[in-house]
């Protein structure tokens, strides 16, 4: 009888623990922005399309750090890459200070596109690390683990947000300085977690592509080496449908403390402290999710999730008060197990490409940068219940890769 595949191997759980807290920062630093989107609509009078630029300039820098990230990883190595994601994510919040000072928002833009690059570094290094820390066949528990601790950084960071910036919100106020302080604060923590790793000493991990006389299905093994890496359909799917998840997230993300605020007639700062159970409602979806993974095929799960993402987005866009507010809680429980999933489904046997696509999946998160312009545009036109119709087609996308199109073909 063929052996259970095993969650990990003992000697990987140091560095597994390790790796798994980085999805945290980066969970505190998105989640950040969707604070910061509503935050500088009241301090720089913007609109809610003008405001959808925070996306932009966070998720955009996916788009052009992407590769540089994975080249940077495949020449230097883990370690290096997960240095270099954090040095970029201190320097871009240390930004906040000046532009705060100068009270610029193309500044602020800056600022927030080097964040970025160190988000998307980081990304674009754990996953695949932590993919590789065992068997394949349970990567996809691995990684939905790891994010589990994304969706926790995904809580702290709206609870952080409202608590500074939302609450002691004065209408016609232009003060910029709970913002300048909080980067600088978010900047020395994360220099300090920086300087901290530098002293770890990361074990070697098995090379499952080196490994040729092996289960396909339990190794990481190149089944088409002949084939270029986008002539992997399953990947190029993967890729599309990370674009669209992502898409769907940032926005619905973007304007929930908007909805909440003129649907439920709850303050900003109320709707800032929903949001963190609005994230709460991710982390249940990650360890149910990871758990069903045990009994469900994921790409079966996956599918099953986007199906529930597009009835939460019909009952949200119909205004119904409290059972719409409900089902827009909903939404990012189902997002949970998404954006891992489509990523571990998109790295399976490829082999030495495996490093490349994991930069190509990474950039699919640009879907992040533009989809918060639709629907903010949609908003402040149709009303910011009407936006949540403009996912549904994102998770057409999505269930389609899941139903059929995520299978490996030789």
């Amino acid at each position: 009888m063929q052996q259970k595949a095993a969650f990990t191997d003992k000697k990987f759980l140091v560095t597994l623990v390790f790796v798994t807290s980085l999805f945290m920062f980066w969970g505190i630093a998105i989640t950040m922005a969707d604070v910061l989107n509503k935050h500088f609509q009241h301090t720089m009078s913007l609109s809610k399309s003008q405001s959808a630029f925070v996306q932009f300039a966070v998720f955009g820098a996916y788009a052009v750090m992407g590769i540089p990230a994975g080249l940077f990883m495949k020449r230097f190595g883990y370690k290096k890459g997960v240095l270099l994601g954090l040095s970029l994510f201190a320097i871009g919040a240390f930004l906040f200070i000046p532009a705060a000072n100068v009270s610029s928002f193309a500044f602020f833009g800056i600022a927030l596109f080097i964040v970025g690059c160190g988000l998307s570094t980081l990304e674009t290094v754990a996953h695949p690390f932590v993919a590789s820390l065992g068997d394949q066949r349970t990567s996809d528990q691995r990684i939905n683990f790891a994010q589990s601790f994304n969706a926790v950084g995904a809580m702290l960071g709206p609870a952080i947000g409202s608590y500074f910036l939302l609450r002691n919100n004065v209408a016609g106020s232009t003060d910029l300085t709970s913002v300048k302080v909080l980067y600088a604060v978010i900047g020395l923590v994360i220099l300090l977690v920086a300087i901290s790793f530098s002293f770890v000493k990361v074990p070697p991990t098995t090379d499952p592509h080196a490994v040729s006389e092996t289960d396909e299905a339990a190794v990481n093994v190149d089944v088409a080496p002949d084939k270029k890496l986008f002539d992997h359909k399953h990947f190029v799917w993967a890729v599309a449908a990370q674009f669209f998840n992502v898409a769907a997230q940032a926005g619905t993300w973007a304007f929930f403390i908007n909805y909440a605020h003129e649907k439920m007639g709850f303050s900003d700062a109320e709707a800032g402290n929903y949001m963190v159970l609005f994230m709460g409602m991710m982390l249940a979806g990650r360890f149910i999710g990871t758990f069903l993974m045990r009994v469900i095929a994921p790409n079966k799960l996956l599918a099953t999730f986007a199906l529930g993402n597009i009835i939460m987005c019909i009952i949200v866009a119909q205004s119904f008060g409290l059972v719409s507010f409900i089902a827009l809680l909903m939404i990012n429980f189902f997002f949970s197990i998404m954006f891992p999933t489509i990523f571990s489904l998109g790295l399976k046997n490829l082999g030495a490409r495996t490093q490349q696509a994991a930069s190509f999946l990474s950039m699919g998160v640009v879907g992040g940068a533009f989809f918060p312009f639709i629907m903010g545009a949609v908003a402040d036109k149709c009303g910011i219940e009407n936006a949540y119709y403009a996912p549904i087609i994102c998770y057409i996308v999505i269930f389609l890769f899941a139903y059929k199109f995520y299978k490996v073909k030789h």
